[in-house]
Order: C-alpha cells, then structure tokens, then sequence
C-alpha cells in the first residue's frame, strides 16, 4: 500500500495492538489475561522466595547467635583425658551424669557486687544429675561445699600440679576448676561424669529473669541484708536478682545451716523445672528465645553439650519426665564431731546411694516433715541395717512436684 504520493507507507500495527491489549474482540482477551496472571504468579513466587531467604537468613543468624554464646571449656577434656584409666566406667542403659557446678566468682561486672574478685572461684552449689537410662525419672544429688573429702593433685590455672589432700569439697574448684571438681566427685562417689557445666551468678538470675520468674511460698518473711533480700512471709514470684538472694542465704533464715540452704536449693530447683516444662516457655517462640539467650550465655561447658543441638536434645529427653520423678535430695552426712563447720558422710547410707546410681537403679525419696516410725524406716533402708537388700532404699529429699506454691 502507498500513500498519495506513491511513496510505501509504514505498516498500520494498530489492528494487531488491538487484537492483543485484552479490549479488542475474539481470543486477544483471554491470551492478555493468561499472561498478566503469569507475571503476578512470578511475583508472588519472587516475594514467597526472598521471605524463606529472609526468614531462613535471620534462623540462621539467630541459631549461630546463640550457639556462640556458649563456652567451651576444654581444659577440662584434656585434664580428664589424662586420668581416663582411672576414671569409672560409664552408666549402663544409657544413663547420663551431668555435673552442674554454679561458681561464686565475682570477676565480671555484673557480678562485682557480690564481693570483692580475689581471682579465686569456688563451687558454690555443686548437684550430680542422674538422667536414669529410660528417661523417666531424674535424680539430683547434692554435694555439700563443706563435705571432707579426699582431692586428687590437680592441675592448677597455672599449669602447675597440686598435691593431693584432704580438704573441704568446694576446695577442688578453687584449685583445678571443673576438671579437679569432676575427678573428686567421681572418686568420691565412683560414678562415671558424662558431662559438666558451669554457671556464675549473673547467669543464674538471667536464667531466672529469662522464664518471667519463679514462685515460692515463703512460710515466714525475710530481711536479709547480705543477700539484698526483704520479703514477707506468702507468695512470692522471684526475680533474678530476689532468686539468687534467696538460694544464696544463710545466716538470716531457719538455723543458719548449709542444710537448710541446700534444701532451699532443691525447692527452688523444682519450681524452676516446672516452669521451664510448662507449655508457656517450651511453646512459645517469643519466650523461648530469651531463655536460650540466657542459657546459653550462661553457660560453660564441655565439648558434648556446647552446640544448640546437644542442649536441644537433652531438654528433649528431660521433657517427658512426670514431675514427681524429678528427685532432689542431699549426700547423706553429717557434722565433723571435730569442727561442726565440716561434714562428713554417713555409712553405708551414702555407699548405698552411690551404688544405686552406679547401676542406675531407682532411688526414692521422703520429705523430711515424716513420722517418727517412717523416718526410722527411711534410715533402715536407706543402708544402716535394711534387713531387705533388694528394697528400693529411700532417702529425704523433695520432688519437684513437691516444689509448687499454691
């Protein structure tokens, strides 16, 4: 075709836009609305793809977050691995011994207000925990700070070698760290430590902080200056800083005695197991994550448990445990006849206890509040002339169920 002047003309494309812009007649409509969807469905896919990247990314920042929070102690390893023929043989069934060593250090700055840092740290708590083979049932033991006991030489911060002596428990931190502590602990008992960890004070009450606080009944009230404590006697919910005043005091509350602040421990212990079980932490993201940032920035720990997975899977395999299998009690001793500020053990009771977690068999406890006729029942077998050696042998302590304040 040419125009008025013979010259070609341009092709008229209009009648083609028409026929493919959706407004012209026939099939055009349909083809132009196929192929819009397709570009929304790019998108949506697009945007759907970069929010798992996103999401994935961030997962991903968190999960090194927290793992890289943790300390890992491995001079601990290398000092055990030095003694490993010596060392007991590990629980049968696929039991596991956790040492649970909660430090007095005061280096820090969140821990400086507790006392002056002499560069010397001692076990202030010291728990062996006995996760029985078949996951139902836990069993937490107490080692006295002022317990006699025999301490291998060690392997000291400065490289050096202590002497072996006989001393109070708490000692063996101050001398060779987890390493000293775990060697004393397995000759005194001659259960196998599968793993330790350590936590100082801030990170106990960050952990406390962490799960929104702890309830406790208090049955009479509590002014304790040294430990920053004032409380009326009822319900309290602890927070960090109320809850470690609290499981650290003494003097000021019931006889004054290492004893009762063990016990305290121990209730406080079960109310925190409780909390942490309850579907309101474990199930809720927004609380979860806080109370792993806090663990995990509290802890020091071995090579086995310093990994989120490792962590994981022991809060898994603790989370079916009923509440009343959750055992709490206390190394049977006794005072020193020659200094009433030491203890010793009491025989064959502690050997019978030991024993029984050597071969993870079960141990049963009783509150201490028993009748005169069960507490000598109590006494007889838990190994001081059990005329039933097959007798499960019970001990005083708490559950953790024991441990709710209503």
């Amino acid at each position: 075709m040419t125009d008025s002047a013979g010259t070609p003309a341009e092709p008229d494309d209009t009648a083609e836009h028409a026929a493919g812009d959706g407004s012209g007649a026939g099939g055009g409509g349909r083809r132009g609305g196929k192929g819009q969807r397709r570009r929304s469905m790019r998108w949506v896919a697009l945007g759907v793809s970069l929010l798992v990247l996103l999401v994935s990314g961030v997962g991903w920042w968190l999960y090194r977050t927290l793992e890289g929070n943790i300390t890992t102690d491995l001079t601990a390893v290398e000092e055990l691995e030095r003694y490993d023929r010596e060392r007991p043989l590990p629980a049968p069934n696929g039991a596991r011994n956790i040492l649970l060593i909660g430090s007095d250090s005061r280096a820090g700055t969140e821990n400086r207000k507790y006392g002056r840092d002499r560069g010397v740290q001692r076990s202030d708590t010291t728990i062996l925990l006995h996760i029985a083979g078949d996951r139902r049932s836990v069993t937490a033991v107490s080692v006295p700070r002022d317990l006699l006991v025999g301490i291998p030489s060690c392997r000291t911060a400065e490289g050096t070698r202590s002497r072996a002596q006989h001393a109070q428990f708490n000692s063996a931190f101050a001398i060779g760290g987890a390493a000293c502590t775990i060697r004393t602990v397995e000759r005194l008992t001659g259960v196998r430590i599968d793993h330790h960890m350590v936590v100082d004070f801030h990170g106990f009450k960050s952990m406390v902080d962490a799960v929104g606080g702890v309830t406790v009944c208090l049955p009479a009230p509590i002014d304790d200056a040294d430990a920053q404590l004032r409380l009326k006697a009822g319900k309290h919910t602890l927070n960090g800083e109320q809850a470690l005043g609290y499981v650290r005091a003494r003097k000021s509350l019931g006889d004054g005695s290492d004893t009762e602040r063990m016990d305290r421990q121990q209730q406080f212990l079960g109310a925190l197991f409780n909390k942490v079980q309850s579907n309101g932490v474990l199930l809720n993201p927004a609380r979860l994550y806080p109370v792993l940032d806090a663990a995990t920035r509290s802890l020091t720990t071995d090579p086995g448990l310093d990994s989120l997975k490792d962590l994981f899977d022991l809060a898994r395999s603790l989370r079916g445990v009923p509440t009343e299998r959750v055992q709490f009690l206390t190394v049977p001793r006794r005072s020193y006849p020659y200094d009433p500020n030491r203890d010793v053990l009491v025989q064959p009771a502690a050997s019978r206890l030991f024993e029984r977690l050597r071969r993870d068999a079960p141990v049963r406890v009783v509150p201490k509040e028993t009748t005169a006729s069960t507490a000598r029942d109590t006494e007889r077998d838990s190994g001081t002339g059990s005329q039933n050696p097959s007798a499960t042998p019970t001990f005083s302590g708490t559950t953790a169920t024991a441990a709710g304040c209503e």
